[in-house]
């Protein structure tokens, strides 16, 4: 369930990069064609224009790549750093029609990713410190989980479950099907070596989980008395994960109460890209 300390650049890097072009160029860029020298090298840099954790170089890289395999970057800030605004990011060097080509679309990807490694950073800034940890969710833009998970990592979140295939979440819809929460994890238990959580809105609730063995519970839109009591009663007998609509200034006094997790929708679908700008000379 939850990712390693490395981070890996996704699998299907290539796939999203090839398909994001594809969009984007049709069946060419005629602009590029009609007015630039097929021959003609160009030099361009990135500015970062507002303060940004700087996330989604292999992804822009890989752009300009798949349009000149001879294109060369010199990145000035590295993935994963801070940067100041008004700040050069990288230069680099190629065919100026791949530049312009690949100018939109590799953007995209960096101002995108960096903006969810910026937020994510922010939240993890606001527990540091305690034995509390972010996760990132399923909330992510169809198409781009894997991107937008790899920005979590780098903006110091852990990743929850992928999908629906690496871990059981048992929620409120399963719990409505099933009738009974020890029902629920009876079944899961029967099936999975795998991690189960199962999410749960109530106290009363929390305390059939745990009678029922669980060792993974989210509490669900819980107010901050209740998240204390529920670290009472849990006694460390089960991780406890928090969820429902953290912002900013909650999750400190939540991290506090003793909690092993605060799960974040908003890093992946509060999408905020941060403003980059390239510039090209010939």
């Amino acid at each position: 369930m939850m990712a390693s300390s490395v981070i890996e650049v996704p699998r299907d890097l290539p796939e999203v990069v090839s398909r994001a072009l594809a969009e984007d160029m049709g069946s060419g860029d005629i602009t590029a064609q009609w007015l630039i020298a097929s021959g003609q090298q160009a030099v361009a840099s990135v500015f970062v224009r507002e303060p940004a954790v700087i996330a989604g170089v292999p992804w822009f890289e890989a752009c300009f790549r798949s349009l000149d395999p001879g294109v060369r970057f010199t990145w000035l800030v590295r993935e994963g750093e801070y940067s100041q605004a008004e700040t050069r990011l990288v230069e680099f060097e190629g065919s100026a029609r791949a530049l312009v080509t690949g100018e939109r679309t590799a953007l995209n990807f960096l101002q995108l990713l960096s903006g969810t490694a910026t937020v994510t950073r922010r939240y993890v800034e606001q527990v540091a410190g305690t034995r509390c940890r972010i996760l990132d969710t399923r909330k992510t833009l169809p198409g781009l989980r894997s991107a937008q998970k790899y920005a979590t990592r780098i903006g110091g979140a852990t990743n929850h479950r992928h999908g629906l295939y690496d871990a059981v979440l048992i929620k409120e819809n399963h719990l409505a099907c099933v009738g009974d929460v020890a029902e629920a994890l009876a079944r899961a238990f029967s099936h999975a070596p795998i991690p189960i959580v199962i999410e749960v809105e109530n106290l009363g609730q929390l305390a059939q989980a745990l009678e029922a063995g669980a060792t993974w519970v989210l509490l669900d839109n819980f107010s901050l008395a209740d998240i204390r009591v529920a670290v009472v009663e849990t006694r460390g007998r089960a991780r406890l994960e928090v969820s429902g609509g953290m912002d900013l200034s909650e999750v400190r006094a939540v991290a506090e109460a003793g909690v092993d997790f605060i799960s974040i929708g908003a890093l992946t679908k509060h999408v905020q890209a941060i403003d980059l700008s390239m510039r090209i000379r010939a």
